[in-house]
């Protein structure tokens, strides 16, 4: 996801080029487990400070099911739209100065003239996956008792599920059972 961008900054205002993307992004985030590559286009377009990225891309990542824990897996589907400006700017390439707070170290071409959108995807998969994923919708999750996986069949687990409101009274009871064993 590396782009030499020298000529496009050399280029007019407007001036455009698109990318089509299958990158490989395992090694991306040890933390993200994309499924298979980022696929989609981008559109790099020469603005008055530097380059503007465009596109829309896709993939699936990998995670746990929040209702009973097994491998779930979900399509992740994000819009990019990013201003990256030159650190070195070319000298025959008028640009306009981009005040330095509010230049993001994720947003800088590098000294080569080179574009890295590898940051800027990490981010956006993060913050496009959902934070909680099924495995299917109608998942039945984990038997509150037992912890057996209620997607296998039916819970044998003998002991009755308990209203956890009810627990308070249950030891009120087995004190006053204490007591009346006690003074007879």
């Amino acid at each position: 996801m590396r782009y030499n961008v020298a000529q496009l900054l050399k280029g007019t205002t407007g001036g455009s080029r698109k990318y089509d993307l299958a990158e490989e992004i395992r090694n991306l985030d040890p933390e993200l487990r994309p499924l298979r590559p980022l696929t989609g286009s981008v559109i790099l377009m020469r603005t008055s400070q530097g380059i503007l990225v465009t596109g829309t891309l896709e993939t699936i990542v990998e995670g746990v099911c929040k209702r009973c824990l097994e491998p779930a897996s979900v399509a992740v589907e994000f819009e990019l739209e990013e201003e990256f400006v030159p650190t070195n700017p070319i000298a025959d390439a008028p640009l306009d100065k981009v005040p330095d707070e509010e230049q993001d170290p994720a947003l800088l071409i590098d000294e080569h003239q080179v574009l890295d959108l590898s940051e800027v995807v990490r981010q956006a998969l993060w913050l496009t996956a959902p934070m909680e994923m099924l495995c299917r919708p109608g998942c039945a999750g984990l038997c509150p008792n037992c912890g057996g996986n209620r997607n296998l069949g039916e819970c044998r687990c003998t002991q009755p599920a308990i209203d956890p409101r009810w627990i308070a009274l249950g030891t009120l009871l087995r004190d006053e059972t204490d007591s009346n064993e006690r003074s007879i």
